[in-house]
């Protein structure tokens, strides 16, 4: 009997796991495809009030605002671009995801990390690893 529930709550606690990861992976589906369209409305929601953003390749870390000031601009950029992404792994709370951010005139291979909870992203980071997408 015992041995019975030890392997219940274990299954349990894997499920658990599971769910959280499709979750979280559900969530970053989310993120690409409001960047894309500069989404303001969806992306503000996927973000917590004290999330930081940090844009690595340019030393700037943004909070919840100031990345939502910054769409205006992005808007532009993104037009007639497209972005593939997948999730490279997941462990303690942070994913890690390889984006392919394919505009009109170059493409550019980015790793970027999610920290999420409560179904809102809390930390990002973004970090360039190729000048072009052939990598991905």
């Amino acid at each position: 009997m015992v041995r019975t529930r030890v392997a219940f709550a274990a299954a349990a606690l894997l499920c658990s796991a599971i769910v959280a990861r499709a979750d979280d992976g559900a969530i970053i589906d989310r993120w690409y495809s409001a960047l894309l369209v500069a989404d303001r409305s969806e992306l503000s929601d996927l973000l917590a009030d004290n999330v930081r953003i940090k844009l690595d390749d340019l030393g700037v870390v943004q909070s919840k605002q100031e990345f939502i000031a910054s769409i205006a601009e992005w808007q532009g950029a993104v037009a007639g671009a497209e972005i593939r992404h997948r999730i490279e792994k997941s462990e303690g709370g942070v994913t890690t995801v390889i984006a392919c951010y394919d505009f009109p005139s170059n493409d550019m291979l980015m790793q970027e990390t999610f920290a999420v909870a409560n179904d809102q992203i809390t930390a990002s980071s973004q970090a360039a690893i190729a000048e072009n997408c052939d990598g991905y």
